[in-house]
């Protein structure tokens, strides 16, 4: 399999996106396709660089088996848009500002994550960040059915 790049975002990169890169590798661990798939989440926004995921949002995922203590937050570089296969917006606001950076060319890229979860009536992953606990487990779960279908849509790639 040639190396497939996937870069997760959100806001701030301390709920979503991460949760979104913990939930993704922990899929592709699994399929034991660590070397084809290159995974990093990141923010349009720079509240919250270097500093680890949203507790809350630490502990929603553990209670599933996804370790999301590791990642650190980090904004989106203008490289990224080279480096990234598919550069997946957890919002339609997350969408335009990822767009509105994009250069030229790079547009096909940018893609709204829920897109690879046609089985759910959502078409964003909302912040869970001002909310209460199920909120995350409410991203838990959009997180988890979109990263299957992306998963089946980087192998129908791959296998073209």
């Amino acid at each position: 399999m040639n190396k497939v790049s996937v870069l997760f975002v959100c806001m701030g990169n301390i709920c979503r996106s991460p949760t979104a890169e913990g939930v993704f590798t922990s899929l592709v661990s699994r399929d034991g396709q660590e070397e084809s798939i290159e995974i990093d989440s990141a923010g349009t926004h720079a509240y919250h660089v270097g500093k680890g995921p949203d507790g809350r949002a630490e502990e929603a995922a553990g209670r599933r088996g996804f370790d999301l203590s590791p990642l650190r937050a980090r904004t989106v570089k203008p490289d990224d848009f080279h480096q990234f296969d598919y550069i997946l917006a957890m919002d339609s606001s997350n969408y335009d500002d990822l767009i509105a950076i994009c250069p030229a060319g790079q547009e096909h890229r940018v893609k709204m994550f829920l897109e690879f979860a046609p089985q759910v009536s959502e078409t964003e992953v909302p912040d869970p960040y001002y909310g209460g606990h199920s909120g995350f487990e409410h991203v838990l779960d959009l997180v988890e059915a979109a990263s299957e279908g992306l998963l089946k849509d980087i192998y129908n790639r791959v296998e073209k």
